[in-house]
């Protein structure tokens, strides 16, 4: 049984997916760091610091079928060393003429920081995936629903007909734009760490910058123009970008969760049978993925948080900053991988109740036209005396239960406005402005950093 939820065969499918929990476990890491381990000796035998028939036998013993994880276990702990314990294993399974040149020279900051480095690969990875899935069908939705009408809400009340499509266009382009913030920002963080005791690469003498374009290129990441072991801000980027996204996902599921309540209806996650929402109220169909991408992108909001408090390092190595991101970006990693997964599946699935929006339009019996007979008006009036005549109207319109045409056709200053242009006015397809033209401007624009 895990203590952590992320690894909990009862609820690891929350917090988590299969594939970034592969990355980030002991069996993950320490595959990772063996391929590392092998690059950098490699690397040391393209630069002759090491015999190259050394690096291939490093290479060919650095496999996780090898390696006794129990001793890693033991040793790390009995040591109180990061790496030490992974050494050991190693070397234990190397010939002798092999062993000495494990780890020539670097420290436990090269191996893990460019574990790092290979985690926002991989990370970024999925976010490519599914970050674009999620926004290709947010896109379609706005395609679909270019022209459909519903309730826009401002401070969570009825405000003017917007359309479905115009909603969903502003997700596509908010996705969309995390997507570009990925592509820019990938080359400053996926940088490979090589430097040695403080940085300065001294051990390996003036093969040193060498080493690390050799290491880096093996690896298919950055050469760092300085090493980084205090210069946290690559990790603490990285990590604000995957809050910032989460976030955006978050936002898309709690519209949905809003929309789905009763009382409004317009949209609703898909149901799957069997999915049960209580165990007191049988006919309970809860909000569940919408309602868990507001969980994730706190979880992950939070490691953020610590993540940019890393950046504030002392001197040439502070374990305080990097060693808090051993926890917080597998944590941020596993939340947000997880809210990729239940973005995509929630757009995919999600039901779109086109005429509850219209039922909803008509329920607000013509008040949400206010601006175009404001508008209207102001060409007559001015705008603040024909907002003031307006706002009179309608606030003695609703507190008298009329609809909206009998409430101006109550007040004898709205008389300049006749019968005919007045009920043009009150159409809701002429109240929706630019919002098609909108919807078309995000379609043609998305991808365009690619």
């Amino acid at each position: 049984m895990s203590a952590h939820p992320a690894d909990s065969r009862l609820f690891g499918h929350l917090w988590g997916t299969a594939e970034s929990r592969a990355l980030l476990d002991d069996e993950g890491r320490v595959t990772a760091w063996l391929q590392i381990l092998a690059t950098l000796a490699e690397a040391q035998a393209d630069v002759g610091l090491i015999p190259r028939v050394a690096a291939e036998t490093i290479r060919g013993h650095a496999q996780l079928e090898r390696i006794d994880l129990a001793l890693v276990a033991e040793e790390t702990q009995t040591s109180g060393h990061s790496t030490i314990g992974l050494i050991r294993a190693l070397r234990a399974t190397l010939p002798e003429d092999a062993r000495e040149w494990v780890y020539y020279g670097a420290t436990v900051q090269d191996l893990a920081d460019t574990w790092a480095a290979l985690i926002c690969r991989a990370i970024g990875d999925i976010m490519v995936r599914d970050v674009t899935a999620t926004r290709d069908l947010a896109a379609d939705l706005a395609r679909r629903h270019r022209e459909t009408p519903m309730c826009g809400r401002t401070h969570g009340q009825p405000g003017l007909p917007i359309t479905f499509g115009f909603k969903a266009a502003v997700w596509a382009a908010e996705l969309d734009r995390h997507l570009a913030r990925l592509a820019q920002g990938r080359p400053r963080w996926e940088v490979a760490q090589l430097g040695g005791a403080l940085g300065t690469m001294e051990f390996w003498g003036e093969q040193g910058v060498d080493l690390l374009e050799a290491f880096a290129a093996r690896l298919e990441l950055g050469a760092p123009e300085i090493c980084w072991l205090t210069a946290r801000d690559r990790v603490a980027e990285f990590v604000c970008l995957l809050a910032a996204t989460s976030g955006t996902l978050a936002k898309i599921g709690n519209e949905v969760l809003q929309l789905q309540r009763p009382e409004i209806g317009e949209v609703r996650e898909g149901f799957r049978p069997g999915t049960v929402g209580s165990i007191t109220m049988p006919h309970k169909r809860n909000p569940e993925n919408s309602e868990q991408l507001v969980t994730l992108s706190r979880v992950v909001r939070a490691q953020a948080g610590l993540a940019l408090e890393g950046i504030v390092c002392e001197h040439e190595r502070d374990g305080r900053a990097w060693k808090t991101e051993w926890l917080l970006l597998p944590e941020a990693c596993l939340s947000f991988s997880a809210s990729c997964a239940l973005g995509v599946d929630m757009l995919e699935r999600l039901d779109i109740d086109t005429e509850r929006m219209s039922v909803n339009l008509a329920s607000n019996r013509g008040y949400l036209m206010s601006e175009p007979v404001l508008r209207a008006l102001s060409d007559r009036l001015g705008k603040h005396t024909a907002h003031d005549v307006v706002y009179e109207a309608s606030m003695s319109g609703i507190n008298a239960g009329q609809d909206f045409l009998t409430a101006l056709r109550a007040d004898r200053r709205l008389d300049v406005i006749g019968d005919e242009e007045l009920r043009t006015l009150l159409d809701v397809r002429g109240a929706l402005g630019s919002a098609g033209q909108f919807v078309d401007r995000v379609l043609a624009g998305l991808g365009r950093w690619q």
